[in-house]
């Protein structure tokens, strides 16, 4: 009985060393000066997940009016904070990869795109072959591609009757994807490979879903089919390039250009990289410019005042330079610029962006609160729920072109960073203006040479693709059409 006595006298002794410790550490240690962003209230252990999944911008829409442009989701271990509108995202944009990364939250891009590039190399290199990318999306590349997606988008619609009714959805992922073979894989894979290759990167599309995120190497039969796709592209690709490198023959496409890509050190590029870089590539575009391509026409069908407009501005064009389209006539048409611009603006197809913290950093609210984001965050962005922030974007959910005029520019009014449908910073999209010339080149020939009525509703969001698209048939019935021209 005494000795239990002692190790109960002990135990409170204990006790009461770390009650007074704890309390002489509140009185003479201060606080944590760390002014941390407001959370998002969730579950114990599991956190935000089940409202993520549900769909971030319905969490987004919930959360902004009550937290304000800065707030904290926490996933399981995670804590993702959220910054919304320019006011606070300059850093996001703007900051080193040494501050923040892209590498660790876009690993899941790996089984895809290959090894040894992109996501699976350190910064340094991913710099390089972005100079690649780069190099081969120059004004004197583009002005070549154009002629090649000007030919595409011809003998394309050349295949429609007088009339009829098609699906405007399929019709522009399919032409795209032809675009894209040309001016991107190259002729051998246009010309003769073309169904085996589309199906291979149907494969390999098809095997990145919302589980790859988390669990990029799960052992099921859609990443069973992409590994598959990824290993024959690799030999397909392998073949052209040996085929090429030995008959001397040079093209003008993205797979010459990173052919002939050298890094700083003298090294030329592998065909493995050269795979690699062309899936990125093809990820990157192809898509993004089906999806916008289509919300384009929908959104110009139904607005008769933005199609007079851009049908005006073709007649003045082909007053003066004719049937000719070429790189320099696509960019004199401003009008339909803003068009594209404005249904991209509303329809951004990647709604999120997402980079590592590997250092604190502070942001200041526009109302001047300040907030300390640690390092260890997931910093995510959003242009989805950003770019119809009703304090920079007058009627934020209403399609209006003219906003981006000159005298308004309401995507500038508010300083960088207000528009974000291609990001922007170190990171902005590359491709952009391959984009814009790729969805001008088709409907500056839609325009000239049809007559065109949506006949279905007009289409809703596709929340539950990884790139947000157009849910369901987007049906259009079409006429041939001489467009008469002013002279």
């Amino acid at each position: 009985m005494e000795v239990d006595g002692k190790f109960l006298n002990t135990g409170l002794l204990i006790v009461a060393t770390i009650v007074v410790a704890k309390l002489i550490s509140a009185l003479i240690i201060p606080k944590s000066r760390k002014r941390l962003p407001p959370a998002v209230k969730s579950w114990p252990l599991v956190g935000g997940l089940f409202r993520f999944l549900k769909g971030p911008i319905l969490m987004l829409r919930a959360e902004y009016p009550k937290l304000g442009s800065v707030f904290t989701l926490n996933l399981f271990h995670k804590k993702i904070t959220f910054l919304i509108g320019p006011e606070v995202s300059a850093h996001f944009f703007k900051a080193p990869e040494s501050d923040l990364s892209q590498q660790e939250v876009y690993q899941f891009n790996v089984p895809t795109f290959g090894p040894g590039v992109v996501f699976d190399v350190d910064y340094s290199i991913r710099q390089e072959q972005f100079r690649f990318f780069t190099e081969a999306l120059r004004v004197n590349k583009l002005k070549g591609y154009v002629d090649q997606m000007v030919t595409e988008a011809e003998d394309y619609f050349s295949k429609w009757g007088s009339s009829g009714e098609v699906d405007l959805k399929y019709e522009l992922e399919h032409l795209i994807i032809l675009t894209a073979s040309r001016c991107l894989l190259g002729r051998e894979v246009r010309d003769k490979l073309f169904d085996d290759v589309s199906a291979l990167f149907h494969d390999l599309d098809n095997g990145m879903l919302p589980i790859s995120v988390l669990f990029p190497y799960l052992p099921i039969p859609a990443h069973r089919r992409r590994d598959q796709a990824r290993k024959k592209l690799s030999e397909i690709f392998a073949s052209i390039i040996t085929s090429r490198k030995s008959t001397g023959k040079s093209e003008n496409d993205m797979l010459q250009c990173f052919i002939d890509s050298k890094y700083k050190d003298g090294r030329p590029t592998t065909e493995s990289e050269v795979t690699g870089l062309l899936i990125a590539a093809l990820f990157a575009g192809q898509h993004t410019s089906s999806i916008t391509s289509t919300w384009t026409g929908a959104y110009l069908l139904c607005n008769k005042q933005y199609l007079s407009a851009v049908m005006e501005e073709q007649k003045e064009l082909m007053g003066k330079h004719g049937d000719r389209v070429d790189h320099d006539i696509l960019a004199e048409m401003d009008v339909l610029y803003r068009c594209i611009k404005e249904a991209l603006r509303l329809h951004p197809p990647l709604i999120m962006l997402l980079r590592s913290s590997h250092s604190d950093f502070s942001v200041k609210t526009r109302e001047g609160i300040e907030y300390d984001i640690p390092k260890g965050h997931i910093v995510a962005t959003s242009p989805a729920f950003a770019n119809r922030l009703p304090h920079i974007f007058k009627d934020p959910d209403s399609y209006d072109p003219d906003r981006f005029a000159v005298g308004r520019e309401e995507d500038k009014a508010a300083g960088a960073f207000s528009y974000i449908s291609f990001g922007g910073g170190r990171h902005g999209c590359l491709g952009e203006p391959f984009a814009y010339l790729q969805i001008k080149a088709i409907w500056t020939h839609l325009l000239r040479n049809f007559e065109l009525e949506l006949v279905s509703p007009f289409p809703e969001i596709d929340w539950n693709a990884m790139v947000v698209g157009v849910k369901g048939k987007v049906m259009v019935r079409y006429k041939r059409r001489e467009l008469k021209v002013d002279q």
